[in-house]
């Protein structure tokens, strides 16, 4: 199901919406929408991102515990080497 929403624009980026969709032959809508989503699946995959980050900080503030630099640098070392690499937890 989808519902109709309602969005300004000046005239500027109207008449730039409107020569893009020309040229990529395909209705301003479609670029709206498409564009839309992108930045949506981009925002949202920042803040899974940021809440996992948060989750491993406050794991850390609690646990205290932490990954050697040495023992950090042998896993990245391994990982461009392509081996499989079972990460600490």
């Amino acid at each position: 199901m989808s519902t109709t929403q309602g969005i300004k624009l000046d005239e500027s980026t109207q008449a730039r919406l409107k020569a893009l969709a020309e040229k990529r032959k395909r209705s301003p809508h479609w670029l709206m929408r498409t564009a839309i989503e992108d930045y949506l699946k981009h925002e949202e995959r920042y803040e899974a991102e940021k809440a996992e980050d948060m989750a491993r900080w406050e794991h850390y503030l609690i646990t205290g515990n932490t990954i050697d630099g040495d023992k950090m640098e042998e896993l990245l070392q391994e990982l461009a080497e392509g081996k499989t690499v079972k990460w600490p937890k």
